[in-house]
């Protein structure tokens, strides 16, 4: 699959949107990649998936056990991901506000884990599922994710394979461009501003 092939299925699933978003990690941005859409399709994540899984390294195809992702936006990923590899696959959610295995989920010590989210901006939620993964007996091998908006700058403390990578610039929100300050922001995203 071609990057120009990735939009397409994001465009076609109106999931990528243009405008005034407020990110998770709190950042602005002018584009949103809206993934519950495009994953809403079953043979559309399908094929994303299989995009993503071909595109990780043979060793961590081959030395995975398990997927785990962050709820919400990394559940359906990870789930196909998963699916895909022949693996487990468990969240970890935030119940109190930090993420956490729960729902009976379990790691054996030492379990090779591969962490998958949707979107990765700043790298801060896979960061803090890592360390929730960790606490919990897994050791995070690899990372990957749908779309890296970072296009590679994120750092999630373990090499991270992208589908498709995209420089989408993000602005603090007392440093916003004029032409975005204009537009009301909207909150898209699963967790509260």
């Amino acid at each position: 699959m071609t990057d120009a092939d990735i939009i397409a299925e994001f465009r076609a699933a109106d999931a990528l949107l243009e405008g005034h978003f407020i990110l998770s990690s709190g950042l602005r941005s002018a584009r949103y990649l809206q993934c519950a859409r495009v994953l809403m399709d079953p043979a559309r994540a399908a094929r994303l998936c299989a995009a993503l899984v071909a595109k990780l390294p043979t060793a961590v195809r081959e030395s995975v056990t398990a997927v785990v992702s962050p709820a919400m936006g990394g559940v359906i990923v990870g789930y196909e991901v998963a699916r895909q590899l022949g693996v487990a696959s468990m969240f970890v959610e935030r119940p109190t506000g930090t993420f956490e295995l729960r729902r009976g989920f379990a790691l054996t010590p030492g379990e090779k884990v591969l962490m998958v989210e949707d979107v990765v901006t700043t790298g801060l939620s896979s960061r803090e599922a890592i360390v929730a993964i960790t606490a919990a007996g897994g050791e995070v091998v690899h990372a990957a994710c749908l779309v890296d908006r970072s296009d590679g700058a994120a750092d999630v403390g373990v090499p991270l394979t992208a589908l498709l990578g995209l420089a989408v610039p993000s602005y603090a929100a007392d440093a916003l461009p004029p032409e975005l300050a204009a537009i009301p922001a909207v909150k898209p995203g699963s967790r509260a501003a």
